[in-house]
């Protein structure tokens, strides 16, 4: 009997965050958030640890970025 193998599993307590928003427009301080999450371009996708400092950014800027499952 043989294990079925499972799809490459997220890392325990990490989030995944998509930039959707662009930045034209945007305060310096929505800019700094999202260049803090590390995000640089429209639909890229970083992955970070889930703390409550990464959740206050997220919070911050909701119309910038969503959290991908």
């Amino acid at each position: 009997m043989t294990k079925a193998k499972k799809p490459a599993a997220q890392a325990a307590g990490s989030v995944r965050i998509k930039q959707i928003g662009s930045l034209i427009g945007c305060t310096d301080d929505q800019r700094a958030t999202v260049r803090g999450l590390g995000l640089r371009r429209m639909h890229q996708v970083v992955e970070r640890q889930d703390t409550p400092m990464v959740r206050g950014m997220i919070k911050k800027i909701p119309h910038l970025v969503a959290v991908v499952e």
